[in-house]
């Protein structure tokens, strides 16, 4: 018989997965709900004119924006490598996708906000490489995001290396503060939060252009903001998809030993080989940008990872489904 305490463990985060699945379709049915029913019907010139084809172009691209973010190589490394932490210390973890994009487009939604309530600074700003805003913007975001990545690779490495009996040096066990605050999906808001910081991707930017545009023309204010909740609508839901398919990647046991040891190990270093790449580039870019350093990085900041994130979102899955299949036929009897 199931004990209580089993049963309250297993129906806590069931409840939780629900509530962000409930949540995610409250965004499409805001965002789209409100474009096609009252946007559109009322002629609002959301796309700066041209009728109600172009207002639901304008939606669409602010959506595919939305879904072209959530596959930005940092998104990716920071979901998948905490997914994997906390599966490996049976911790709920599948909503850890949408927590991480619920903080990334908080900043998002913010700066739409104060463009819709015509606090022209921000545009300018925005617009201007140069300006202040940028150029912290550029240093705070891609820093986090770096640090956070190659701390969350180590700490991957010191579990695989306990696995195996090895204990860590004195820097792994440094890491003990930020792996206690983010033991849960919910502390990967916070982490989103600061990695929005750094707005200044071509997604990030083309949506507030679409919104900072929209207020040139006097739409509503309520109208403006259908724009950003079909951002953050695109982003989570398949943020969220991502960490819980690498949530049950990791679940996975195969029943022949050597074929589980060899999922995991690989699983594992394909995770911190990616982070640590990702968290070098951003690094470098960063150095070189606001430090004027020479020598290697200017090759490593030049290094392109705009679409690393779909060839490490394919080859996780690729690597899950063999295994999936190997692990479920049938063993060769030994004569």
């Amino acid at each position: 018989m199931t004990s209580l305490s089993e049963s309250g463990a297993r129906t806590g985060p069931r409840r939780g997965t629900i509530a962000v699945i409930a949540l995610i379709v409250l965004l499409h049915v805001l965002g789209w709900g409100v474009l096609v029913l009252i946007v559109i019907p009322a002629d609002v010139p959301l796309g700066g004119g041209g009728g109600a084809l172009v207002t639901l172009g304008v939606g669409l691209t602010a959506y595919v924006l939305g879904v072209r973010h959530a596959f930005d190589a940092d998104h990716i490394a920071a979901i998948d490598n905490t997914t994997r932490r906390l599966a490996e210390r049976e911790r709920p973890a599948t909503t850890v996708g949408f927590w991480f994009s619920l903080g990334h487009s908080t900043i998002v939604v913010v700066l739409c906000i104060l463009l819709t309530l015509g606090i022209t600074a921000i545009g300018s700003s925005l617009a201007d490489d140069s300006s202040a805003l940028r150029t912290w913007t550029g240093i705070i975001g891609p820093t986090v995001s770096g640090v956070f990545l190659l701390a969350i690779a180590a700490i991957n490495i010191a579990s695989l290396r306990r696995r195996h009996q090895t204990l860590g040096g004195p820097v792994l066990r440094l890491l003990g503060p930020l792996e206690r605050a983010v033991d849960r999906p919910s502390r990967m808001y916070i982490v989103g939060l600061l990695f929005g910081l750094g707005f200044d991707t071509a997604t990030e930017i083309g949506l507030l252009a679409l919104a900072g545009a929209a207020t040139l023309v006097a739409v509503p204010w309520w109208a403006a903001l259908t724009l950003p909740v079909l951002f953050a609508a695109g982003m989570s839901a398949f943020d969220t998809t991502q960490g819980a398919v690498m949530r049950r990647a990791y679940a996975l046991q195969p029943g022949r030993r050597h074929i589980g040891a060899a999922y995991a190990i690989a699983m594992t270093g394909l995770s911190v080989v990616a982070a640590v790449l990702i968290a070098i580039v951003q690094l470098a870019g960063v150095l070189v940008d606001n430090v004027g350093l020479g020598g290697p990085l200017p090759w490593l900041a030049s290094f392109g990872i705009d679409d690393l994130g779909f060839i490490l979102t394919g080859v996780l899955v690729t690597m899950w489904a063999v295994v999936l299949v190997l692990a479920r036929r049938p063993r060769v009897s030994e004569s």
